[in-house]
């Protein structure tokens, strides 16, 4: 008998060496190994795509998963991942961080855990110049286009508004500078760009100044894990007071590139945020 429970105990033992190590503290594993496992975008510019020249990924998150890195004393170890698949590859562990231009909704922030936002994207509404000076209560119940299945899309809903949805955004674009629609939704960057391209076209476009809806963008990370996420926000804090994110901001979306971005808001804890997360 006393054979047989030092049989069932030694069996046991790595069943719960299993347990522990699945209960490990994420933020111990990426200290130990020296290594931070960045989910970023395989080709999706200005975020993160091949250069050119090297052939090696570059861009603005790329640049902000080696800041942060740096800033957690660890190197960089980057992962490619598509928009479809950048979810699943923190919830299945295979990345440690995600910096993947992730914007809080209802549904991610039941699957993983964000960190503080270091930007607040904004859905916005382009019309027509003519149009540029009313307000977003105007559109109430007119037909506004958007790319299908997108956030945009949500916001339109959300303003009470009529969605013409298109499978891209050149095409809901385009049903807008031909009178389709009386409306086209997208995010800031999309949208400057575009209003930019229509004025060599001889369209004069603008956008309403009031967001359709905001979009909190932040790093993401695997539910369950307290100590990486207040080291994460803790670091973000820091590149912000130290310009860091600024310096990188101002070189890949900034003001004196082709989106024109302005970078407004500052690292600040997601809960501080008034808004109305989408689905």
């Amino acid at each position: 008998m006393a054979f047989k429970r030092y049989s069932s105990l030694a069996l046991a033992l790595p069943l719960l060496m299993v347990v522990s190590a699945a209960k490990a503290d994420l933020l111990a594993s990426v200290k130990s190994s020296g290594v931070l496992r960045c989910a970023v975008y395989s080709d999706v510019p200005p975020f993160a795509s091949p250069d050119p020249k090297t052939r090696q990924l570059s861009g603005m998150d790329i640049d902000l998963c080696k800041a942060l890195a740096s800033q957690m004393g660890v190197k960089p170890q980057l992962v490619p991942t598509s928009v479809e698949a950048r979810v699943a590859v923190i919830a299945t562990g295979r990345a440690d961080v995600l910096i993947a231009n992730l914007a809080y909704t209802k549904t991610r922030g039941s699957q993983i855990q964000f960190s503080d936002p270091y930007y607040i994207a904004k859905e916005m509404l382009v019309v027509k110049a003519a149009n540029a000076g009313k307000p977003l209560s105007y559109f109430k119940g007119k037909r506004i286009s958007a790319n299908k299945g997108t956030t945009s899309e949500q916001s339109i809903v959300l303003k009470g508004g009529k969605p013409v949805t298109f499978q891209d955004a050149a095409s809901a674009f385009l049903a807008l500078e031909q009178n389709k629609v009386q409306g086209f939704v997208t995010n800031t960057m999309t949208a400057i760009k575009m209003i930019s391209q229509a004025q060599k076209d001889g369209i004069s476009l603008a956008m309403i100044k009031e967001p359709m809806a905001l979009e909190p963008i932040g790093v993401g990370m695997k539910k369950g894990e307290p100590q990486l996420l207040a080291s994460v926000n803790s670091s973000l804090k820091a590149m912000d007071d130290n310009g860091t994110i600024d310096k990188i901001w101002n070189t890949w979306i900034g003001p004196n590139t082709e989106y024109k971005m302005v970078r407004e808001d500052h690292v600040q804890p997601l809960s501080s945020l008034k808004f109305q997360p989408l689905d």
